[in-house]
């Protein structure tokens, strides 16, 4: 029988308040344990929430930004569970009035682009943290979360391999830094996925059961859960087992997916409209204020460089991947010529992004700066350097070694464009070289090749490429 698999994501961002979304405490990472927990986050007796303006800011702004409907009207709820981190025994979410409803998201995965329904996006305070590593016998709690702003963003069930998920989560996060309402640090717990994984005959309407797997952390980890999820569902249904609604956990030392609990449904928590806050009714002219403000979006950008510039879908779509790389290159592309726009591409696709791999470095930690990119790119544009000195000249740009004229100087890189210089070392090089000569005209261009590479050795990299072609083409009578 051959299986689908049917893959849902639940996203948990932080939003980038300064303090909580119902109290004045700090939202700030690494705090000692328990200092960020003020008496409305604990629900001490007498106190009341009060709500975060910009944490209502931050989701209409994603709302805005996937197109979704933003409800005028929207109604904070007490979702009801008993666990240590927790220590109102009830959470502040949204559950039948959210904030943001019904949006959508393009991905494209392997060259095809497919849209991802956004069911709704609603916001919810955090919880606190059990710490078991470091007590033994014992848990600690730490409440500096609790409070904590999040918008969880729920999709429909669209996706149907975890490429396709990781291609979602991976333009999730882009998208939420791009528009500045979350920082997206999955280490620091920021952008956080839960992923419902379901099987299905192929051709069967029905959904499967599903099972949620809980916290995912990396779009590495989220890709090795749902596939070792979906081999366990298919196996346990083939060999005439039945799958049960459950929460489950990612192990990733062994790769494996563990059963948690049984999976709850909404009406176990008890949800009821909390009687300290008020409805949230949004105002029409301070939406239109937030839509003004909103920066480029990824996909319009995406769109223009394809038109304006003329990239390919994958070059438009890497370039797109960061707001900080997307600036960088219209910064660089403005300072060499919109002429120059490709060779931007390559080199920031190639050259620059090697070097920020190698380094584990974001582009605005980067010691070559769009200027320093430009300026080697008037040099290639001009004729001053070939693709290969370029690279010596780059070196040198990533290592600090100052401005690219000042490099060229010092390391002797400038082409070699004098064609009587060239003519004289081509000369030579056909001389010694009449075996590769009579091969050339006998019919084997690759001979034509191997002349070239030898006036380049000769040259030492210097001699201009096109020049040598052009030379040694009309020197063989080709």
């Amino acid at each position: 029988m051959k299986w689908e698999t049917v893959i849902g994501l639940e996203v948990h961002t932080q939003l980038t308040t300064h303090s909580k979304v119902f109290s004045g405490s700090s939202t700030a990472f690494g705090a000692e344990p328990n200092t960020q927990a003020s008496a409305v986050d604990i629900a001490l007796p007498g106190v009341l929430p009060v709500l975060n303006k910009g944490a209502v800011e931050r989701a209409i702004k994603f709302g805005l930004a996937v197109g979704a409907t933003i409800n005028r009207v929207n109604i904070f709820d007490r979702k009801n569970y008993f666990y240590p981190d927790l220590p109102k025994g009830y959470q502040i979410s949204q559950l039948a009035k959210p904030i943001v409803e019904f949006g959508s998201l393009k991905i494209n995965v392997d060259g095809e682009e497919k849209t991802i329904r956004i069911t709704r996006a609603h916001m919810e305070e955090d919880a606190g943290k059990s710490l078991h590593e470091d007590f033994h016998g014992m848990t600690g709690i730490d409440l500096n979360r609790a409070g904590t702003p999040l918008l969880e963003i729920v999709s429909e069930p669209d996706m149907r391999s975890s490429a396709e998920a990781v291609a979602y989560a991976r333009a999730l996060h882009n998208l939420v830094t791009w528009i500045g309402i979350c920082d997206g640090n999955m280490q620091e717990g920021s952008f956080r996925v839960d992923a419902n994984v379901s099987v299905r005959p192929v051709g069967q309407a029905e959904f499967g059961t599903r099972r949620e797997i809980k916290n995912l952390n990396s779009f590495r980890f989220l890709q090795q859960a749902i596939d070792y999820e979906a081999r366990w569902q298919i196996e346990t249904l083939e060999d005439g087992g039945r799958v049960q609604q459950a929460t489950v956990l990612f192990d990733p030392e062994t790769g494996e997916t563990r059963m948690m609990r049984s999976k709850e449904d909404a009406h176990d928590y008890r949800y009821f409209p909390d009687p300290d806050l008020l409805p949230v009714k949004l105002d029409e002219s301070w939406i239109e204020s937030i839509r003004a403000a909103m920066p480029e979006l990824p996909q319009a950008m995406r769109e223009r460089f394809q038109r304006e510039y003329g990239l390919s879908v994958y070059d438009a779509t890497s370039l797109t991947s960061q707001l900080d790389a997307a600036r960088f290159f219209t910064d660089t592309v403005s300072l060499a010529g919109e002429a120059q726009a490709k060779l931007v591409a390559n080199w920031m696709l190639g050259e620059v992004s090697a070097n920020l791999n190698r380094e584990e470095k974001n582009i605005v930690d980067a010691p070559i700066t769009p200027g320093l990119l430009a300026d080697l790119i008037k040099r290639i544009a001009d004729g001053t350097l070939s693709g290969k000195l370029a690279k010596q000249a780059f070196e040198g740009l990533w290592a600090g070694e100052g401005g690219v004229d000042a490099i060229i100087e010092a390391r002797g890189l400038k082409q070699m464009s004098d064609s009587g210089a060239i003519e004289k070392i081509v000369d030579e090089v056909l001389a010694a070289n009449q075996k590769s000569v009579e091969e050339f005209r006998a019919g084997k261009e690759k001979a034509f090749n191997a002349l070239v590479g030898q006036v380049m050795k000769a040259s030492k990299g210097k001699a201009n490429p096109a020049q040598v072609n052009e030379i040694l083409k009309k020197k063989l009578g080709g």
